[in-house]
């Protein structure tokens, strides 16, 4: 009886029996200043924007400088224990491989998490001149966006009543409009808004054919987010809790309001069409750089070389939830919608082999710091790590605790998901 009892138990502890070969960090950028400036912002709430440490737009703060090399850190002391980093930084550096997106504020996010990672090292991040086809396929010429079917997927999803959004997500319309004109949540009836400014949460909701870098124009729904996204800054910044929203937000009301952008990223990038064009070429590239490093064998259209044990990928939570939609991956972590990019926030792709079988197998995770770890800055280690939740990968994942996945399996369920026609053999 005893026995019969602990077997379940036993089972859940059952040790670890597979070495890590080679690990691929796919991330989100730190935490920057808005996109949009005060002089726009200002139009949009009664009381005025606070004014950040960095004052261009949409770049790193100091504080998102340290937090990602704070993250870097914890990744330092994982792979140190995994045996992937030696804690020799200058010899270590020859096999880790670090891409990011051409803007200043990927590549300073990169840079940050690589002087966590290597502190003692100088590591190289490679980064294109022009359109990174990984990144940005459609500018790269790698792959063509059909914008009138791009719009019919969109309007496919939502009954071809954009509108129907305004109703779905009437609550969080709500609170935001409450802080922006700075009245209790929940007065009735509500006030009108202040004379000269715009309510973001009464505009109509319309989609309309995009461009390259947002597929589908969500028209009024883009005023909404500029006027919300310096609070999730502003918090995670580490601001004074009375400038969050000018002392009317917590996390959990700032999580409730980004509702309605996770929404619109969902629509944009992970609406299947959409993940197909925009991210079937750096799924192709991933998987083929798992199976470069198991196999020890250079082959085109991998990242790195095969040699390489650390690939570290930094981008936009829209290359995030694109690659996620178009393998169907999903996470929840305490404090956040679910799916969510967050700030710093990354894929872990793990490439496994058992120590028993010789087998390779792929182990995905969703690591991120906490809105409270960003705001505090704090310091992260093994015995207080960011979340790590395991990601279950769907027609891959076998029934353990860490979704496991045979690479063959991983390889042969990523191939019929990316659409060739949108991915190339370089790099």
């Amino acid at each position: 009886m005893l026995a019969m009892l602990c077997a379940p138990f036993l089972a859940a502890q059952r040790p670890d029996t597979t070495t890590l070969k080679q690990v691929i960090i796919f991330g989100r950028h730190a935490v920057r200043t808005p996109v949009a400036p005060n002089s726009l912002l200002d139009n949009l709430s009664t009381l005025q924007y606070p004014a950040f440490a960095a004052s261009a737009p949409a770049v790193i703060t100091p504080n998102g400088q340290t937090n990602e090399t704070l993250l870097g850190s914890y990744f330092r002391l994982w792979l140190m224990q995994e045996g992937l980093l030696t804690g020799d930084d200058h010899a270590d550096s020859a096999f880790v491989y670090v891409r990011a997106n051409n803007t200043p504020l990927i590549v300073d996010t990169a840079q940050a998490f690589a002087a966590g990672l290597l502190p003692a090292a100088a590591v190289a991040i490679d980064t294109k001149s022009t359109a990174d086809p990984l990144f940005d396929p459609i500018d790269a010429g790698v792959a063509n966006l059909d914008t009138n079917m791009a719009l019919a997927a969109v309007n496919g999803r939502l009954g071809g009543n954009p509108q129907a959004l305004a109703t779905a997500y009437s609550a969080e319309f709500a609170l935001a409009r409450s802080v922006l004109f700075n009245y209790p949540v929940g007065t009735s009836p509500a006030p009108a808004a202040p004379a000269g400014k715009t309510d973001v949460s009464t505009l109509p909701i319309t989609f309309t054919a995009g461009n390259s870098t947002m597929p589908v124009t969500p028209g009024s729904l883009a005023d909404f987010y500029y006027a919300i996204d310096p609070f999730m800054m502003q918090y995670t910044d580490g601001m004074s809790l009375s400038d969050v929203g000018w002392g009317q937000l917590n996390a959990a009301g700032i999580s409730q309001i980004f509702r309605v952008y996770d929404a619109l990223l969902d629509l944009e990038f992970r609406t299947p069409y959409l993940a197909q064009v925009q991210s079937s070429n750096l799924a192709s590239h991933i998987v083929r750089s798992l199976v470069q490093a198991a196999t020890g064998n250079h082959m085109t259209g991998a990242l790195a070389s095969p040699s390489d044990k650390i690939v570290v990928l930094t981008a936009s939570n829209t290359n995030v939830a694109g690659l996620a939609g178009l393998l169907n991956l999903d996470w929840l972590v305490t404090g956040y919608q679910r799916d969510v990019a967050s700030l710093g926030g990354a894929l872990v792709f793990e490439l496994r082999q058992s120590q028993r079988t010789g087998e390779f197998i792929v182990r995905v995770a969703y690591v991120a710091q906490t809105m409270d770890q960003l705001r505090n800055r704090t310091p992260l280690t093994l015995t207080v790590p960011p979340a790590n939740v395991p990601v279950f990968i769907p027609g891959c994942s076998i029934d353990n605790a860490t979704f496991d996945c045979p690479l063959d399996t991983f390889v042969r369920v990523t191939q019929q998901k990316v659409n060739p026609r949108y991915a190339d053999l370089n790099n």
